[in-house]
């Protein structure tokens, strides 16, 4: 494969063992429909540490629908990367609806995208008073409304709430992508 992500289109091969095919086929769709429609994705991602961005660039010939993804793991980089006040990061918490939704708006805000879907959330065990595998995500259209959906994974381990949440954020993008 060639790093550009220029060539034949395929499946996702750098991931392809860690996925599910659903997943995989999703991503593969996604990428189409936005190349078809001349959209770019963003995405900016805290507890998925940059798997969905490089699920987004696994796929050839698709290279020209992903514009940038943000790892934001920590709140300082969420607050220097992305524009979010250090104010809403300490009021309602890194993993919080807010956040999530001014993740995504930050994305659109500092990017080219046209769709930029944001993830934050505790992939595994979260501290004392907060729910393992609860993740919030963010989805900003440029010109239109930004959504937001909250799942609770459970405690099911880091790997699989990672997976479950990418499955989750490209369902969301696809939803962006339908509504133009």
């Amino acid at each position: 494969m060639k790093s550009d992500g220029e060539g034949g289109g395929g499946p996702a091969e750098t991931l392809s063992p860690a996925l599910p095919t659903s997943t995989e086929e999703a991503a593969e769709a996604l990428l189409k429909l936005c190349c078809d429609a001349d959209l770019k994705l963003a995405t900016a991602e805290s507890c998925t540490g940059g798997l969905l961005a490089s699920l987004l660039t696994d796929v050839e010939g698709a290279s020209h629908a992903f514009e940038r993804g943000f790892v934001v793991y920590s709140e300082d980089a969420k607050c220097d990367l992305l524009g979010i006040a250090r104010e809403k990061i300490d009021g309602c918490g890194a993993v919080s609806r807010d956040v999530a939704i001014a993740m995504a708006e930050g994305a659109i805000a500092n990017s080219e995208a046209d769709i930029a879907l944001a993830v934050t959330g505790y992939a595994g065990s979260a501290p004392p008073g907060d729910e393992p595998g609860l993740v919030h995500f963010g989805c900003a259209r440029r010109g239109g409304a930004t959504r937001h959906r909250e799942e609770h994974f459970g405690d099911i381990g880091r790997g699989p709430i990672r997976l479950e949440a990418i499955a989750v954020a490209l369902d969301m993008m696809r939803e962006a992508v339908d509504a133009g």
